[in-house]
C-alpha cells in the first residue's frame, strides 16, 4: 500500500507541477514551491517503510521543488529559478513562525485539538530550521549548477536547446547528494542512532535519483508548454501587426 501510495503522489504532484505551469506560468510554480516547502516540513516527521526502505514522507515534496526550480532555470531563467527558492525561503519562515505561536495559546477546557496540535509542531522547529538552511544552499547550487552545465554543452555542441537530460539530472542528482546529507545530519542527529541515520539518508537518496530520472521527461514537456506559448504569443503579434 505504501509504495502504491508513493507512486500514486509523484505522479499526482509532478502532474500538477505541469498544470500550474500550462494555467498560471511562473506563478503557479511559485505557489507550488512554497506550498511543497511547507507540507514537506510536516510530513517528514513521519517515518514509512516503503519498497524495502525505512525513509522519511517528505522526500517527493522536497524532490518537486528541484523539479520547479529546473523548469524555471529551463524555461524563463535563472532569476525565475532563484525567486522560487526565495519564495520557499519565505513561506517555511512565515510557517515557522504562525505554526509555533499556536503552542502558546491556552486552550478552551472544550478543546480537543491543542494536544495532537502539540504532538506535531512541537517538533516542527527543528525540521523546519535544518530544511531552511539545507533547501537554501541545496536549491541555490542547484540553480547554479543547473546553468553552469547549460554553459558547457553550449560551448561543447554549439547548440543552447540540446542536452536538457544533462543538465537537469546533472545538477539534480549532485545538488541531492548535499540536500540529503545536510538535511540528515541536521534534522534526525541525536534523534535516531547512526545506523537509521544512515538507512534515512541512503533510503532518501535512492528515491531522489529516481524521481530526479523521472522528472526529466516533465521538464522536457514544461519546455513544450513554453514554447507553445511564446509561439502563440508571436503568432499574435504578427496578426495586430497585420490588422
Amino acid at each position: 500500500m505504501n509504495e502504491l501510495l508513493l507512486i500514486g503522489s509523484v505522479v499526482f504532484i509532478y502532474g500538477m507541477s505541469l498544470v500550474g505551469y500550462a494555467f498560471f506560468g511562473k506563478t503557479g510554480l511559485y505557489c507550488l514551491s512554497a506550498l511543497a516547502t511547507v507540507l514537506a516540513n510536516i510530513e517528514v516527521i513521519i517515518l514509512i517503510n516503503a519498497f524495502g526502505m525505512e525513509q522519511t514522507l517528505g522526500n517527493v515534496l522536497f524532490a518537486v521543488t528541484f523539479l520547479i526550480t529546473d523548469i524555471l532555470s529551463e524555461c524563463e531563467g535563472k532569476k525565475a529559478a532563484n525567486k522560487a527558492v526565495l519564495t520557499g525561503v519565505f513561506s517555511s519562515i512565515f510557517f515557522l513562525v504562525l505554526s509555533q505561536s499556536w503552542l502558546l495559546y491556552a486552550p478552551a477546557e472544550g478543546d480537543f485539538a491543542m494536544e495532537s496540535i502539540k504532538t506535531v509542531f512541537s517538533n516542527t522547529p527543528r525540521m523546519i530550521i535544518a530544511s531552511l538552511v539545507v533547501y537554501a544552499i541545496s536549491q541555490l547550487f542547484d540553480v547554479w549548477l543547473y546553468h553552469k552545465w547549460w554553459e558547457f554543452t553550449t560551448k561543447k555542441f554549439g547548440n543552447k536547446r540540446k542536452f536538457l537530460w544533462l543538465r537537469n539530472n546533472g545538477s539534480t542528482l549532485i545538488s541531492q547528494i548535499l540536500n540529503t546529507a545536510l538535511f540528515t545530519l541536521f534534522a534526525f542527529a541525536g534523534t535516531y542512532d547512526v545506523a537509521t541515520l544512515i538507512s534515512i539518508f541512503l533510503s532518501s537518496y535512492v528515491i531522489y535519483i529516481f524521481t530526479s530520472l523521472l522528472d526529466t521527461p516533465i521538464v522536457y514537456l514544461a519546455r513544450m508548454i513554453h514554447d507553445k506559448k511564446v509561439a502563440k504569443a508571436e503568432n499574435n503579434k504578427t496578426t495586430e501587426a497585420t490588422n
